[in-house]
């Protein structure tokens, strides 16, 4: 949840699903339930990326996140 407060948009991949989420203030459950896997911990791999916190893998996500 510090990382979610500290961003302004979250990405979470899940599979082929990714969801992005505008951060204003504290996020709301729909994120932190997207952020969260089956055994109810942080999805892997979790990266900040300037502003932008990225939750879960997808390559498409990671190569417009790094570079841009």
């Amino acid at each position: 949840m510090a990382l979610a407060k500290k961003a302004r948009a979250i990405i979470v991949a899940k599979g082929k699903k990714v969801d992005e989420f505008k951060v204003t203030g504290t996020p709301g459950d729909e994120v932190v339930d997207a952020m969260l896997g089956p055994t109810g911990n942080l999805r892997a791999p979790t990266i900040v990326v300037g502003s932008t916190l990225v939750v879960g893998f997808s390559e498409d996500v990671y190569t417009k996140a790094l570079l841009g």
